[in-house]
C-alpha cells in the first residue's frame, strides 16, 4: 500500500506532513559510524550491498521517517561511465582523469558498477515497511558534468562553467552522456523497487539564467520524460539548489512531479510562485538544526504554515550536518508531528 510520502508526491495533502531528511542515513548517527569503521572507505561500504542497506535503513528505524533514500553517491554515474574515483579524507571525491584536458571517448565504461546499487535497493525494499516509501536518486547532469570536468568538487564549478562558454559542444557531448547513463540507472532503481526517485542539481545555483536553462531545464526534462516514458507512475523529484527566481521555470519546463527548496528561499514566495497544487519539499535550514533552540521551533511551524495549501513534504534545505545532535532531529520531529493544519 502507498504510503504518506508516496500519496504527497502524487499530489495529496496530509494533516501531518510526510518527512524525510536528505543525508538522514550518515555521520550525525553512532551506528552508522560504527559501520563505517567496520567496513572501511566510503566507496567501498556503497558498493557493499548488505551494509549500504544496513545504513538506509537506520535512520528509518530510529526515527520513524515515511522515507528511506538509497545510500549511495551521485558519483556512481561517472564511475560506471569509465572514470576512476576515490573519496580521500579530508579532501572529498576525486574523478580522473578530469574531462578540463582529458576526452570523454577514452573512458571504458563499466556498467557492471550499478549491479550493487540495485541490489541494495532491492534489499531495503524488502526489509522495509509497507507504508515507507523507498527513494531512489541520481546526480543532475550539470552537478555530475561539473565533477567530470574538473576530477573534483568545487567552490565555483569554474572549469565547467568555462568549458560551457569556450567549448559547448565538449559540454554537450558530456551532458548527453550523462543523460543517457542516469535514464538507464534510475530505471534499474526503479525496477529493483524504487518508488519515487529525485535527481540532485546541488550546482544549479552557479549558472546565469540562459546557461540555466541549457545545462539544467532541458538536460532535466529529457530524463523526466524518458522516466514517465517507462515508469509513468513512478514520482521524479527536481531539486536545484540555489535556482532562486528559476526554480518556477524549472518546474513548469522540467515535468518533474515536486521540487525540492534549498534553505535560502522563502517558502511564502515558493508557495505563491510555483504552479498551483504542485508537491513541494523543503527546507529547513541544515544549521538551524544544527543549533537548535526556540528559532528551530518557530521556522517549522512558519514553513508547515506557509506551505499548508499545498502538498509538502518536509525536509531540510539541504543534507543535514554530520554535528548535528540526535536530539535536535527527535525534537524537530516532534514539533512536526505536533502541528495540525
Amino acid at each position: 500500500m502507498p504510503g504518506p510520502l508516496l500519496d504527497c508526491l502524487r499530489g495529496e495533502r496530509a494533516e501531518s506532513p510526510p518527512v524525510w531528511f536528505m543525508r538522514q542515513a550518515g555521520r550525525y548517527l553512532p551506528e552508522y559510524r560504527a559501520l563505517r569503521a567496520d567496513k572501511g572507505g566510503f566507496l567501498d561500504l556503497v558498493y557493499d550491498s548488505e551494509a549500504a542497506c544496513e545504513v538506509t535503513l537506520q535512520p528509518v528505524r530510529r526515527f520513524g521517517f515515511d522515507g528511506a533514500i538509497l545510500f549511495s553517491d551521485i558519483l556512481i554515474v561517472p564511475h560506471a561511465m569509465g572514470q576512476n574515483l576515490e573519496f580521500l579524507a579530508g579532501e572529498g571525491p576525486k574523478l580522473s582523469p578530469p574531462l578540463v584536458e582529458g576526452e570523454l571517448a577514452t573512458l571504458s565504461a563499466d556498467p557492471s558498477r550499478y549491479g550493487p546499487v540495485y541490489r541494495t535497493v532491492r534489499l531495503c525494499r524488502e526489509q522495509l515497511a509497507p507504508d515507507v516509501t523507498m527513494l531512489g536518486f541520481a546526480g543532475s547532469p550539470w552537478t555530475v558534468a561539473t565533477y567530470m570536468i574538473a576530477g573534483e568538487g568545487s567552490r565555483d564549478q569554474q572549469a565547467a562553467r568555462a568549458m560551457a562558454y569556450a567549448d559547448p559542444g565538449k559540454v554537450e557531448a558530456i551532458i548527453g552522456a550523462i543523460i543517457d547513463q542516469t535514464v538507464g540507472y534510475l530505471r534499474g532503481q526503479i525496477d529493483a523497487g524504487a518508488e519515487a526517485v529525485q535527481l540532485f542539481d546541488s550546482w544549479a545555483g552557479s549558472l546565469a539564467p540562459d546557461e540555466f536553462d541549457r545545462w539544467v531545464i532541458e538536460p532535466n526534462a529529457r530524463i523526466v520524460a524518458a522516466i514517465k516514458d517507462s515508469h509513468p507512475d513512478i514520482p521524479v523529484i527536481g531539486f536545484p539548489k540555489g535556482a532562486g527566481e528559476k526554480l518556477p521555470r524549472y518546474a513548469e519546463r522540467t515535468g518533474v512531479d515536486a521540487v525540492g527548496l534549498d534553505e535560502t528561499l522563502d517558502p511564502e514566495w515558493a508557495h505563491a510562485a510555483l504552479p498551483k497544487g504542485m508537491p513541494v519539499q523543503g527546507n529547513l535550514d541544515p544549521m538551524l538544526l544544527l543549533a537548535g533552540g526556540d528559532r528551530l521551533d518557530r521556522t517549522i511551524r512558519h514553513i508547515l504554515s506557509a506551505l499548508a495549501d499545498r502538498p509538502h513534504v518536509f525536509n531540510l534545505g539541504h543534507g543535514i550536518d554530520r554535528h548535528t545532535p540526535i536530539a535536535h532531529v527527535e525534537h524537530a520531529l516532534s514539533v512536526l508531528r505536533d502541528w495540525q493544519r
